[in-house]
C-alpha cells in the first residue's frame, strides 16, 4: 500500500509539474499586442478573453468598420466579473487599466440592437508588464552593474512605443472605416443609378409606344366603300 501511495503522489506531482510547464506562451511575455477584425452577426453578442498578469497594463480599443449605423455595444469585465467599462452604443471606444488584476479580462461586443445588419469590428488589445524591467534591473544589480538610467530610458521608450502603437491603431481604424464607407457609398450610388436608368428607359419606351398607339388609326370597311 505504501508503494502504491508513493506512486500516486509521484504521479500527482508529475501532473502538477506538467500543468505548470504547459502554460500558454503569451502569458509569460513582457508585452503582447493583438489586432483582430471580427464579424458580429445581427442580434448577437460575442465575448473575447485575454489573460492579464498581475500588475500589468491592459488596454483594449474597438472600432466599427462596417455595417448598419456604424455603432455597436462595447463592455469590459475584469477577472472578478465586475463591469469596469459599461455598455455604450458607440462607433468606437477604448479602455485602459493601469493596475490590472491578474486573470482573464472579458471584452464583449454587443450587436443585439441591430436586428438585420451585421457589423465588422476592429479589436486591438495590448498587455504590457512594466514590472519586468524592474526584474531586469535587479538581475543586473546582482552583477554589480549600475544601469538605473539605462533601465529608466528603456521603460520610457517602451511606454512611448506603446502610445505610438495605440495611435497608429486608431489611425488605421479610422482609415479602414472611411474606406469601407466610401466603398459602401459607391455601391449604393451605382445601384441606384442603374435602377434610375432602367426606370427612365422603361418610361421612355412606354411613352413612345402609347403615343404611336394614339395615332395608329386602322381603316374601317365603311371608309373603304367610300373610297
Amino acid at each position: 500500500m505504501k508503494l502504491l501511495e508513493c506512486l500516486l503522489i509521484t504521479g500527482t506531482l508529475i501532473v502538477l509539474v506538467n500543468c505548470e510547464t504547459t502554460r500558454p506562451w503569451y502569458e509569460t511575455l513582457p508585452a503582447v499586442a493583438m489586432d483582430y477584425k471580427v464579424h458580429i452577426d445581427a442580434g448577437k453578442e460575442d465575448c473575447y478573453f485575454q489573460y492579464v498578469n498581475p500588475g500589468a497594463t491592459f488596454f483594449v480599443s474597438f472600432q466599427v468598420l462596417r455595417g448598419g449605423d456604424g455603432k455597436a455595444g462595447f463592455a469590459v469585465r475584469n477577472p472578478v466579473g465586475e463591469i469596469v467599462h459599461p455598455y455604450q452604443w458607440r462607433a468606437n471606444a477604448d479602455y485602459q487599466d493601469q493596475s490590472g488584476v491578474g486573470g482573464y479580462y472579458s471584452v464583449c461586443i454587443d450587436n443585439q440592437f441591430s436586428r438585420f445588419a451585421a457589423k465588422l469590428v476592429n479589436l486591438y488589445i495590448t498587455v504590457i508588464r512594466y514590472d519586468q524591467w524592474d526584474k531586469f534591473t535587479k538581475e543586473l544589480e546582482e552583477l554589480n552593474l549600475s544601469v538605473e538610467n539605462f533601465t529608466t530610458t528603456i521603460v520610457n521608450v517602451e511606454k512611448n512605443i506603446n502610445e505610438m502603437l495605440q495611435s497608429q491603431h486608431a489611425s488605421r481604424s479610422r482609415e479602414a472605416r472611411d474606406l469601407n464607407l466610401l466603398l459602401d457609398n459607391n455601391v449604393y450610388v451605382q445601384r441606384w443609378s442603374i435602377v434610375q436608368m432602367m426606370v427612365i428607359i422603361s418610361t421612355t419606351v412606354l411613352q413612345v409606344y402609347f403615343v404611336r398607339k394614339l395615332f395608329d388609326v386602322k381603316p374601317s370597311g365603311h371608309s373603304k366603300m367610300r373610297i
